[in-house]
């Protein structure tokens, strides 16, 4: 099986803002099969789940060729820790938490602070509305335009953006956070606060943008 072989080309996500994916037609026979050694059966399970791996891994990194290779190396840490799947969560939910600890290892690799340590739990006075900063983001929640979400995603600061993900996009709890990122519950949930005012506000730029462009175009 040439799972390094494999080529990996960069595609267009539909979010839901954002659910995991649920159980796949075939795919536990497919990871029984796997775990006995059985490479075709492992080309189905990435066949089946490189795109979300592939997104998710863009969407933590922000840029395209770190995705592809950790994306490779997701499936190659697979292939080797498969064995030890045992069925207590999700397969998605299980490869998607390989993955993002993967992610992790690497960022910190390259010396990168994952999350600000300057940030706070209170937010400042302009952060306004007031309000559980842990909580459902039902504005965002509510977007239609998911390319323009996405795109505003990948313009957040890493450490915005890595909260963000985890949280709103891949379901993990605060506290689980805080321990992936090595931070406290409290420096999580500011994070997520201000990625989410910051997302507004590029949502905001890129509706008012393209409401000038067609204005000028109906000129």
């Amino acid at each position: 099986m040439e799972v390094q072989g494999l080529q990996m080309t960069e595609t267009k996500t539909a979010p839901g803002l954002f659910k995991r994916n649920p159980p796949i037609a075939g795919e536990a026979e497919a990871i029984e099969r796997a775990k006995a050694g059985d490479a075709e059966a492992f080309s189905k399970l990435y066949a089946l789940h490189k795109r979300r791996v592939y997104t998710l891994c863009l969407r933590m990194l922000g840029n395209v060729s770190e995705a592809e290779d950790m994306t490779q190396e997701a499936f190659l840490h697979l292939f080797r820790k498969i064995g030890s799947f045992r069925g207590e969560s999700a397969f998605s939910t299980w490869l998607h938490r390989l993955t993002v600890n993967l992610v992790l290892m690497h960022l910190r690799k390259k010396g990168l602070q994952l999350v600000s340590l300057e940030e706070t739990i209170n937010p400042s006075e302009e952060d306004s509305p007031k309000r559980d900063f842990g909580s459902r983001d039902t504005q965002l929640a509510g977007s239609v335009d998911r390319v323009a979400l996405e795109r505003a995603v990948a313009s957040l600061p890493p450490g915005y953006r890595m909260v963000f993900v985890l949280h709103d996009v891949e379901g993990f709890e605060h506290n689980e956070i805080a321990v992936m990122l090595e931070c406290s519950t409290g420096n999580s949930k500011s994070q997520l606060h201000k990625a989410r005012l910051k997302l507004r506000e590029l949502l905001r730029q890129s509706e008012s943008t393209a409401q000038t462009d067609l204005k000028e175009a109906a000129l």
